[in-house]
């Protein structure tokens, strides 16, 4: 009876698009200084003038000008104000890049959580924060934003014995960082979330047989609240992909409405953020043809729910 109640609500689901209401967005801070370092080296490259001479022409050292064209630490607003007099940027362009560093400058709810939750952590509540959607590949395991608390207990007691924790980083911290992130991505203008889930991830086991159980049926009870705006897919084990094009890493794309999309690349110890067009575009092209070769929403809820069953009862 739940099987069927689930999949006849999902299916209800599906057919309704968002609300327009979703155009409202928060801002990630750290696409914004990437944004705005974007916009000053255009602004300077244009005017003809090297980071040396600016540097020195309004009054800071290199490095400091060189942090703001990499969109490393927190703008200055001051600084950004004597480079734009300095160029003698008008409007509409100076208010623009003065918006972008405000927005730059904000802090978002995970920085006082930082160190308790991780850098880590940290870095992917923002790149969420402000977007639009997220694309996500999974390999092996349920992506964070569809854990349940006692799944990631069971992942963290299981890795911390290879991959210890950063200083000051804890179990509850890590887990108050993950409500907080579900928080964001299910209030009412949150970002259109879909996972492209290896049928490894739940063949293979990854925590007790209860702990998967639960966790399965939470990721169904998930997408037939949220569907179409959050969804999973399953790439079978035996799916032909397009030009043979296996992914190597787990990936998350995420777009945003005024600020071009990056891609995350999640490793064992540490993440890389890619922001070029070309590296961008190759990984949606990778993920598009996945996504081809996925199940459908609803035979991915079926394969869910043919998981759950398959584990024993201990």
């Amino acid at each position: 009876m739940y099987e069927c109640a689930v999949q006849v609500n999902f299916r209800l689901r599906l057919s309704h698009a968002p609300s327009a209401a979703q155009e409202a967005r928060m801002i990630s801070p750290y696409v914004r200084r990437h944004r705005l370092a974007a916009e000053l080296r255009e602004l300077r490259a244009s005017s003809g003038i090297s980071t040396v001479d600016l540097a020195k022409a309004i009054g800071v050292h290199r490095p400091v000008l060189s942090n703001l064209e990499n969109g490393k630490g927190t703008p200055n607003l001051n600084v950004v104000f004597k480079i734009l007099e300095h160029l003698d940027v008008k409007n509409p362009k100076w208010d623009e890049v003065i918006k972008i560093a405000r927005e730059a400058s904000e802090r978002g709810w995970w920085v006082p959580l930082t160190k308790k939750m991780g850098p880590r952590q940290a870095l992917y509540a923002d790149l969420e924060g402000g977007a639009t959607q997220i694309r996500d590949v999974q390999q092996a395991l349920i992506p964070g934003l569809l854990q349940t608390p006692e799944y990631t207990r069971a992942r963290l007691a299981e890795s911390e014995q290879w991959f210890p924790r950063t200083p000051g980083t804890t179990v509850e911290g890590i887990l108050e960082g993950r409500a907080g992130r579900r928080r964001n991505l299910h209030r009412p203008d949150g970002p259109r979330f879909e996972t492209i889930l290896d049928e490894i991830a739940i063949t293979r086991p990854t925590a007790a047989p209860h702990i998967l159980r639960e966790q399965y049926r939470h990721i169904v009870d998930v997408v037939e609240r949220e569907a179409p705006r959050i969804s999973v897919l399953i790439l079978p084990l035996t799916a032909k992909i397009s030009s043979y094009a296996v992914p190597l890493t787990r990936f998350s794309i995420y777009d945003y409405v005024n600020d071009p999309p990056v891609v995350s690349i999640e490793g064992a110890s540490n993440d890389t953020v890619l922001h070029g067009p070309e590296a961008v575009q190759s990984h949606v092209n990778l993920y598009d043809m996945l996504r081809e070769a996925s199940l459908s929403p609803e035979a991915s809820i079926e394969a869910l729910f043919r998981a759950a069953e398959r584990l024993p009862h201990i």
